[in-house]
């Protein structure tokens, strides 16, 4: 259609062919006609070709492909200049002629100033070529910076930079498109003389649907990006560009920017913060610009760094060097070359940068003419008598000879003003002569100072240049000069196979590396373990998106609406100053692009078989498109079809494939996924249905999504999976929760949060207030049932809530609580006469009950409970009753039979614990053991045993993210480390055990906790320390009604009295004598020995050996076994020592 300005769209409408002849006709590139038509390329296809197709086809020149790429972007973007008016416009893509998009977009609005006064003075037809020539240089500029005109409204004009494609620099893109415009248009020659107003902002938008039809088709835009844009260009002076918060975050110090304070704009929300862009900047280079201020600090580059510097020895000495520095995009290239800058800014040296740029790939020369203006010291109002003394202030620095000097003027497109000799040359003496300059001012530096020589961003330099680089890199290795040429996987650098030539690739960083730089952006700033996770998986080692993402998440709050998630985000998860970047590769890729997002939508990584199912193309077709997203460097390929699986490069760029698709776009492809799955792909569904919960809940099949997230926790869960377990079971509940009720989910309700409840019971804490709050609504929801006429169907869930009930008063000790709910539990199961229910119930009998000092009546209720056990019947009922029955049973047991007297049937009732737990292969019943086993251990003096047990508990329960169990580990080799001599670890190595312990709830083992800390400090000789201690236990104790500790908590206070300072031998005794006393009364024999033997050194001190052999002979005299345990070798050996 023929815009009101006399510009023309290039759309083709549907069904029309396009005339490829005339299209490279008018891009002069007729020649390849014939290549296009041998390799079937047609309108079809041509949209989609990239640099590397061309380079097949046979497109050798640099020159060449960089036509072909603009007039290939200008027919997507549905503006190519080469179609005249009166042919068909070209076809764009299928899915981009038909399918909107959600992406970042930075919209430009220009309006023409005063046109409404024009149309009052002037005739209507002189009007008309006005505003014709005001909308094609506006049109104009913008194509220059490869901007999508979408629209022109009278004396206005709406453009797009991102879409329809994307540019990693899109925002700079706008802002020099609309300084250019601004001043094109005031350049105008015209019977009157025209202004313009820009208004400039970015965002998230929708964008690409087709409104219209006809010559009034449009492609819409959804969002308040072009709203405010629009109200910025009505608050924009004439002749200026106004850019909002959004557009200067992305631009950093690349443009020279007046504040103009937070605007109050009709229709948008708030003050907005506006600047006037003015014009670029003299800043360096563009890292500087976008990094302005500190760099982070550099991570993970010593190795690196340690290369480049050595070449700079070299180079000094008058051994030229070239380091080609290589790398993909963001993994910090240019971060080097400042850290290079960094080191030599105390040394001697002259620099020379250079920066290539993608919007100058044709310029001939542009980064050397940028580098000698900035040298020079131009400024933007500088006249050309001032730019010409500036640089001939630059060149006489290098000795530069006046006809030199002429053709480096000239090459500034500056006018000789007579000062040097006109030269006469044709175009190919001219351009040797100004290679030849260059090289002599290049030379002439070195001889003055060692030149470290940057070229930066080779991958977009002009072939001009490159040949001028080239000359370089073959004449310096005999100068003092260093060149780092920095460039991007997909430039192949001719220069290779020199000595004086090295190749250094830079690599990602290790996950190490990556918290070390996470915490150097976070500073003081903290960031949750979940988020840090988040950041570390999805970065995939890439130091820039690391930074961005660390400082979104703190903008965001962390952990608030923002935070970022492991799953696939929404699109605004992703940073805007890494969207245009991850956008604008995909964007390259054409109709690849399609697949890509099925790829995104189905995972990070997946298969062939399922991609091909899913995207229902032909297996060419589908082919093609995967070779070119792995060609682009986007995937990883293991395998070959139909046996091959993919996996995206980086999560982010999962993210933005994803992040283009609307919600009902992807709500779709998931139901298509989902049933994908379903039909084909049964075995993996089957070992993996999170995969297919995850797609219902994304197509919206939520009631199906609970029932598979229920069946995923359950079976993570029974894997040991204990935190992705709990999360799946969550995500379950929650769904359901947002569903009408039935009777089946009701009943699935129930199983998923008894299920819960005994996840949270090992990942928060038995006793901690979530995990109750779990077991109370799985109570409720129980109680909710019965009373609607609809008990479980499994009457063991009702137990496993009692369960619940009792663990959490057993972990918070009270004696009395615990007895008496197991006491109910108990008759209940009597009275449903259920063998399961009943097994389970001595157990917690017994546990009641050995606490509680009863050790004879709680051996015998883990007999009775060890005696009903069936492997083959009660072993899946450990997720569901915290562990196994039996190894719990086994490992409290040997604790009762060491106090008892057994020592020996008590370590091989521990043993035993540890097989089982080991060959039934679940964490959490492993965990159990791990923790309890080594008590025995350590009463029985194995405390190497107890060490490497409390070793293996720790690294356990770091990998399944069991904090509770992880501070128990570390309470037991404080433990051992108190008893072996290592007293002030095990002070520290308690301490840091008891604190996470008791920030769940548990208090169950307090009284051991602080006597074993009360010996280690008295070791150390923190005697209060260890008073305090004995008080606390004593005290929590008493408050629990936990009676099983007590005689060995008497008898430490009685050792520490006797080893303070000022020794209390009658407080002492006193101790002792209660901790017989206790001893007695519960039958423990063996904290009898043990209180015996205290009592009976102490006497032996004071001189009455007779009297303390009497005591301890009759204690050791009734042991019958566990003669080599530390305590009965003791009581031997003193005994022996009396006798004599």
């Amino acid at each position: 259609m023929i815009s009101p300005g006399g510009s023309c769209s290039a759309r083709h409408t549907k069904g029309a062919a396009m005339d490829l002849r005339a299209w490279l006709r008018k891009l002069g590139l007729e020649h390849y006609e014939a290549t296009f038509r041998e390799n079937k390329i047609d309108d079809t296809v041509l949209p989609s070709l990239t640099a590397e197709d061309l380079k097949d086809l046979g497109v050798g020149f640099v020159g060449d492909r960089r036509k072909l790429l603009d007039g290939i972007a200008a027919l997507r973007a549905g503006a190519s200049a080469p179609t005249p008016p009166s042919e068909a416009p070209p076809a764009t893509n299928e899915s981009d002629a038909d399918t909107a998009e959600r992406r970042q977009v930075t919209v430009m609005f220009s309006d023409l100033v005063g046109s409404t006064a024009l149309s009052a003075r002037m005739d209507l037809e002189d009007l008309r070529d006005v505003i014709s020539a005001y909308q094609t240089c506006v049109a104009g500029a913008v194509r220059r910076f490869e901007g999508f005109v979408a629209k022109y409204m009278g004396d206005g004009v709406l453009i797009y930079f991102g879409y329809p494609q994307a540019h990693e620099d899109d925002a700079d893109r706008a802002v020099r498109a609309a300084l250019e415009a601004i001043a094109a248009v005031s350049a105008l020659k015209l019977s009157v003389r025209l202004q313009t107003r820009v208004g400039i902002a970015t965002g998230l938008v929708v964008v690409g649907d087709l409104i219209g039809s006809g010559e009034a088709q449009e492609r819409g835009i959804v969002g308040e990006t072009p709203n405010l844009a629009a109200r910025l260009q009505a608050v924009a002076a004439p002749d200026t560009v106004v850019i909002a918060e959004s557009t200067r975050r992305l631009l950093g110090d690349l443009f020279e920017l007046k504040d103009l304070g937070p605007q109050k704009l009709k229709g948008i929300r708030g003050r907005n913060k506006a600047w006037v862009a003015l014009r670029p900047s003299a800043v360096e280079g563009r890292f500087e610009a976008l990094h302005a201020g500190e760099l982070t600090e550099l991570v993970g580059r010593q190795k690196e760094l340690e290369v480049l510097l050595r070449g700079w020895s070299k180079a000094t000495m008058g051994h030229g060097q070239v380091v080609l520095l290589c790398g993909e995009p963001g993994v910090g290239k240019s971060r080097l070359t400042a850290a290079v800058l960094q080191r030599l800014a105390s040394e001697p040296h002259t620099r020379l940068r250079y920066f290539c740029s993608p919007q100058h790939a044709e310029s001939a020369l542009y980064p050397i003419i940028s580098q000698m203006q900035r040298a020079a010291g131009f400024a933007h109002d500088d006249t050309a008598q001032t730019k010409l003394n500036k640089l001939n202030a630059l060149l006489a620095k290098s000795f530069t000879t006046l006809q030199d000097a002429a053709l480096l003027t000239e090459m500034l497109s500056l006018p000789n003003d007579g000062r040097y000799p006109s030269l006469e040359l044709a175009a190919p003496q001219r351009r040797e002569r100004i290679f030849g300059a260059l090289t002599a001012q290049l030379e002439a530096l070195s001889q003055v100072n060692p030149v470290l020589m940057i070229f930066e961003d080779v991958h977009w330099i002009d072939p001009t240049s490159l040949e001028a680089l080239g000359r370089a890199v073959r004449h310096l290795r005999s100068l003092r000069v260093q060149l780092i040429i920095t460039y991007r996987l997909e430039f192949e650098p001719p220069w290779t196979g020199e000595p004086h030539i090295a190749s250094l690739t830079v690599d990602r960083l290790g996950k190490d590396e990556v918290e070390a730089l996470i915490d150097c952006v976070t500073g003081d700033g903290l960031l949750s373990a979940t988020v840090r996770r988040d950041i570390i998986e999805r970065t995939d080692g890439i130091p820039l998106f690391v930074e961005e993402m660390t400082k979104a998440a703190l903008e965001a709050g962390c952990d608030g609406a923002a935070r970022l998630t492991a799953a696939v985000p929404s699109a605004p998860a992703l940073p805007a100053s890494l969207h245009a970047s991850l956008m604008a590769r995909l964007d390259r890729l054409g109709s690849a692009k399609e697949v890509a997002q099925i790829g995104a939508a189905i995972g990070r990584e997946f298969s062939y078989a399922l991609v091909t199912a899913v995207a229902r193309k032909p297996n060419a077709d589908l082919g093609s498109a995967l070779d070119r997203l792995i060609a682009a460097g986007l995937l990883f390929q293991q395998g070959t079809p139909p046996q091959a699986t993919f996996l995206f490069k980086h999560a982010l760029i999962q993210d933005a494939a994803y992040g283009t698709l609307l919600r009902e776009q992807r709500r779709a492809l998931h139901a298509r996924i989902a049933i994908t799955l379903e039909k084909e792909f049964a075995e993996l569904i089957a070992s993996q249905p999170q995969l297919l919960a995850h797609h219902c809940t994304e197509a919206g099949l939520i009631e199906k999504a609970a029932a598979l997230w229920g069946v995923a926790g359950e079976r993570s869960l029974s894997h040991s999976a204990l935190l992705e377990g709990a999360a799946q079971l969550t995500r379950a509940l929650n769904q359901i929760a947002t569903l009408r009720t039935t009777p089946a989910l009701r009943r699935e309700q129930i199983k998923f949060q008894v299920a819960l409840a005994n996840a949270m019971m090992h990942t928060k804490g038995y006793a901690a207030r979530e995990t109750r709050a779990s077991v109370d609504l799985a109570r409720v929801f129980i109680e909710r049932a019965e009373a609607l006429g609809e008990p479980p169907e499994d009457p063991l869930l009702l137990f496993s809530v009692l369960y619940g009930s009792w663990v959490a008063s057993f972990v918070a000790f009270n004696g009395d609580t615990c007895c008496g709910l197991a006491e109910q539990f108990l008759a209940l199961s009597e009275q449903k006469g259920d063998l399961a229910a009943l097994m389970i119930g001595h157990r917690l009998m017994g546990s009641s009950l050995l606490l509680t000092g009863k050790l004879a009546e709680a051996r015998l209720h883990y007999d009775q409970a060890i005696a009903l056990y069936n492997p083959r019947e009660h072993r899946p009922l450990a997720m569901r009753f915290g562990q196994d029955v039996e190894v719990a049973c086994l490992s409290f047991r040997s604790l009762a039979l060491w106090l008892l007297g057994f020592p020996e049937a008590a370590l091989v009732d521990a043993d035993r614990a540890l097989r089982n737990a080991r060959a039934i292969g679940q964490a959490t019943t492993l965990m159990y053991a791990l923790r309890h086993v080594p008590l025995t251990s350590i009463q029985c003096g194995a405390y190497s045993a107890a060490n490497a047990q409390a070793d293996e508990l720790l690294t356990l329960a770091d990998e399944k993210g069991a904090s509770l169990w992880k501070a128990l580990g570390a309470t037991i080799k404080g433990f051992v480390f108190a008893l072996t001599g290592k007293a002030a670890a095990g002070v520290q190595m308690i301490t840091n055990g008891v604190g996470p312990t008791r920030s769940t709830g548990s208090t169950v083992f307090q009284p051991l906790d602080l006597s074993y800390l009360a010996v280690a400090h008295a070791q150390v000789g923190q005697f209060e320390d260890a008073r305090r201690c004995v008080d606390e236990a004593t005290r929590a104790a008493a408050t629990a009604k936990s009676w099983w500790w007590q005689a060995e908590l008497s008898r430490i206070a009685g050792e520490i009295a006797l080893m303070s300072p000022a020794p209390d031998a009658a407080k002492a005794e006193a101790h002792f004598e209660h901790a017989l006393m206790v001893a007695r009364q519960q039958r423990a024999k063996s904290w009898e020995l043990r209180a015996s033997m205290s009592m009976a050194r102490l006497w032996r001190h004071q001189g009455r050996r007779d009297q303390a052999r009497e005591l301890l002979a009759p204690v050791y005299g009734w042991f019958t076994e566990g003669f080599e345990t530390l305590d009965l070798k003791q009581a031997k050996a003193l005994l022996d020592e009396l006798a004599e």
